[in-house]
């Protein structure tokens, strides 16, 4: 079974950064596809960035591009979110999600983190 842990949020002001940490224990996340998603109060949830597999195949959500960047370190079964020039609509919880079979959907989540941008 597979444990997925985000850390790393937290309150800042518009256009500060942050940087999230997904930790996954009980399996190795190398060539699996790794995804960040997030859910505002009062609204669904929304796909922010996915990485895929071995070759890190990265795809963003238009609303994030040019300020996030997703990465990995498979020696350290982590994947990371680097976040900058937060604004104000950013504010959600954030996931990550591990997808063992692509296209059935992601498979295990983490708990989430909170991020909260202030203007």
């Amino acid at each position: 079974q597979v444990q997925l842990v985000e850390s790393g949020g937290g309150l800042v002001q518009a256009g500060d950064s942050l940087r999230l940490s997904c930790a996954a224990s009980g399996g190795s996340i190398s060539g699996y596809t790794m995804g960040w998603f997030r859910q505002a109060p009062g609204k669904e949830r929304e796909f922010v960035a996915h990485i895929r597999g071995s070759f890190a195949y990265i795809n963003y959500a238009d609303s994030v591009k040019g300020r996030f960047t997703i990465s990995r370190d498979n020696a350290k079964n982590t994947v990371y979110l680097q976040m900058n020039s937060l604004k104000p609509e950013d504010t959600a919880i954030y996931y990550c999600a591990l997808d063992l079979v692509p296209g059935t959907g992601y498979d295990y989540w983490g708990q989430g983190t909170q991020v909260t941008v202030s203007s």
